[in-house]
């Protein structure tokens, strides 16, 4: 079985059950919905805990089971540019507001990047008499890029300077 067969049984087992993601991730639990929800997509990995909760929920066997618990290969599926419309706002959002972002957080923090790995993020409703409003918080660490080879004088990293 590859791991898009797998997505497609779960995916196929949440409808036909009726569970919301929120039921899942309850059950489940352990750590953030989006990365229980991003591994039962096949982009993230549950710890074997987790993997095992799953599987008990989903009726899943062994293997399957264990490749919940193996490192994906991640960003597959999504074609660039992302042609589902959700999907392209953020690609549209980065590709509008990316360099404006990237000129702020270096005037603040230096020379680097906020990872994507140590990172957090949140959803929330708001509600709004024009519409509801998605509300994202996101927060990643600040990795400033090290000057390898740098000689007497010069930093070893990219913070911001004095």
């Amino acid at each position: 079985m590859k791991r898009e067969e797998l997505t497609e049984k779960i995916l196929d087992i949440k409808r036909e059950k009726g569970w919301s993601w929120k039921y899942i991730t309850g059950e489940i639990g352990g750590m953030s919905e989006m990365l229980i929800v991003g591994a039962l997509l096949g982009q993230m990995k549950l710890v074997k805990p987790l993997a095992e909760k799953a599987a008990t929920l989903f009726g899943l066997t062994e293997n399957e089971k264990r490749m919940l618990n193996e490192v994906p290969y991640r960003g597959t599926g999504t074609p660039m540019p992302p042609t589902d419309p959700l999907i392209y706002r953020f690609y549209e959002m980065v590709m509008v507001n990316g360099p404006a972002w990237k000129a702020l957080i270096e005037e603040e923090f230096g020379d680097g990047i906020m990872s994507a790995i140590d990172f957090n993020i949140e959803f929330e409703r708001e509600p709004n008499p024009k519409g509801d409003r998605v509300k994202i918080a996101m927060s990643g660490k600040f990795l400033p890029y090290k000057y390898y080879g740098n000689e007497q004088g010069i930093p070893d990293y990219g913070f911001k300077e004095a």
